[in-house]
């Protein structure tokens, strides 16, 4: 005869059971917190909270920075924005359409953006930064840089020697300027120069206009160096030398937070394993074909 089990082996595969599904709602739970509101914070829930954006590297794409800066500019509990700047700038309309964006969210939502400055805000970066109310840099960061670049490669030499001809039919007379497989006439010069100095126009009277100065004032210092954080503000560039630390404290106190303010951060996207193997592979392995199909780039930024 087979052998009855009791009834607590019966009560401990329910009480097992139940604790499992506790488990997996809880990790659901905190999982959706993290991704709302970064590290649990910033969900409406809490208060008196400082979000800190962080701005590294090239400046490729405003999305990222937009969103958080529009979600952040949305929720009640957080009582300021800091821009943790590390960048040498990036594209040219990229870093134009954050400083609008920054502009907006200090206008409609009537909340405090202060850019730190930490090793590097320059060109681009620094064209965000002038949008805040506040420019912080440490004595030794590098910020300036005001002007604008364009660039690409000129791989006509390369495809002589391979004996390869660029065959190009289009209609415009400048509709192939800055054709990477030839040099550029007098008249393609001239016709990018003065994009050039359009968008240089543009950045001069935007830093002037988030600084509170005037167009004759930033003219002279638009020569595209750089200064050091303690040269920068006796030149007006900058409000205050220090670093992300005292941003943080003296924002704090001015929007009314007392103690020690509570962070919030973006939660950062993380990639698994399975997403790595779904894509087709060209963020770990770019095809070397793409190197010879860029086109001509305005930028501001410090190189």
């Amino acid at each position: 005869m087979p052998r009855r089990r009791s009834a607590w082996f019966y009560i401990g595969i329910i009480t097992g059971s139940l604790a499992a599904v506790c488990l997996l709602i809880t990790l659901m739970v905190w999982g959706t917190m993290r991704s709302i509101g970064g590290d649990g914070k910033g969900l409406g829930l809490g208060s008196d909270t400082i979000a800190v954006i962080d701005i590294t590297g090239v400046i490729l794409s405003p999305e990222t920075v937009d969103s958080q800066l529009r979600k952040f500019g949305d929720d009640s509990s957080v009582k300021a924005i800091i821009l943790h700047i590390n960048s040498p700038g990036g594209g040219a309309a990229a870093s134009q359409e954050i400083y609008h964006e920054v502009l907006r969210v200090r206008q409609e939502k009537h909340k405090k953006i202060i850019a730190s400055i930490e090793s590097v805000g320059a060109s681009g970066a620094y064209y965000i930064a002038s949008g805040c109310d506040r420019i912080y840099a440490n004595d030794a960061s590098v910020v300036g840089s005001i002007g604008v670049i364009m660039e690409w490669t000129n791989y006509g030499d390369l495809m002589r020697w391979a004996k390869l001809k660029n065959v190009i039919i289009h209609a415009g007379e400048l509709k192939d300027a800055g054709d990477p497989s030839r040099d550029m006439t007098p008249k393609e010069q001239a016709y990018f120069q003065s994009l050039v100095d359009n968008m240089y126009t543009q950045f001069v009277h935007d830093v002037a206009t988030g600084r509170h100065s005037s167009d004759e004032k930033i003219r002279p210092l638009a020569t595209g160096q750089v200064w050091t954080g303690q040269q920068s503000l006796p030149l007006g560039l900058i409000d205050k030398v220090g670093g992300y630390r005292l941003a943080l404290l003296e924002t704090a106190r001015e929007v009314g937070i007392s103690g020690e303010p509570s962070v919030v951060r973006p939660a950062k996207a993380k990639r698994g394993l399975l997403a790595l193997l779904a894509d087709d592979g060209e963020d770990l392995f770019p095809n070397p074909s793409q190197l010879l199909n860029q086109a001509p780039g305005f930028y501001f930024m410090w190189k």
